[in-house]
């Protein structure tokens, strides 16, 4: 079973107060889980695993430069946003749930964890009047729904070396989604699999989507 050490042997450089942070993370979902239910008790069995280096996966392709603004649609309980804000704590993140009870375990978690490079605010992406350098997510819904949610919210100005656009955690087939968003945006797949090992990881994919302008 992944531990806190896990991440660690993925990602060896991470700074003693990095490490603390993420070493938090478990008895912090574990208490606020037990008043509000934002991970699933057979998840929480695989926590580290299934969430958090899960999460950290983007990280594996892009390292994000500082200045850079992150948008998480549909956090959930905070999944990629938190992983990924402690990873670059001088980016900008905004992580967003429809959903107030998640927001407001995400909004204690941050504060406990003294985040100071996160907001979080209970809305819908499509009520979002900003842009953003890149938004991430864990398959909260179909590509072609999740590009109508977050449509004219990339940045174009261009400052990382990934091209600004939608980094989209998901698993199985693929392809007949991707075809449907193909006239308005350009795609590029990142298989997990063998970076990170795992049964876990064997089907999980990061997509890289760019606006065609």
């Amino acid at each position: 079973m992944a531990t806190a050490e896990t991440l660690f042997e993925y990602f060896p450089k991470l700074s003693s107060r990095q490490r603390e942070q993420y070493e938090a993370l478990l008895p912090l979902y574990t208490a606020w889980n037990v008043q509000i239910n934002v991970i699933s008790r057979k998840d929480m069995d695989h926590f580290y695993e299934r969430h958090v280096l899960h999460s950290l996966t983007i990280a594996h392709f892009i390292s994000f430069k500082p200045g850079t603004q992150v948008l998480d649609v549909g956090t959930g309980g905070g999944f990629p946003g938190i992983p990924l804000a402690i990873r670059f704590p001088q980016v900008q993140f905004l992580l967003i749930d429809s959903i107030g009870k998640k927001t407001k375990v995400v909004e204690a978690i941050i504060q406990d964890l003294d985040l100071k490079n996160v907001e979080v605010k209970q809305i819908r992406a499509e009520q979002l009047s900003q842009s953003f350098d890149f938004i991430v997510s864990r398959a909260v819904t179909r590509l072609e729904t999740f590009v109508q949610w977050t449509r004219n919210k990339i940045h174009k100005k261009q400052i990382n070396s990934l091209r600004n656009g939608i980094l989209y955690l998901k698993g199985g087939e693929l392809e007949e989604e991707l075809e449907a968003i193909s006239k308005y945006y350009k795609h590029r797949v990142f298989p997990l699999a063998p970076d990170f090992k795992g049964e876990f990881f064997e089907t999980k994919k990061m997509l890289h989507l760019v606006p065609i302008r």
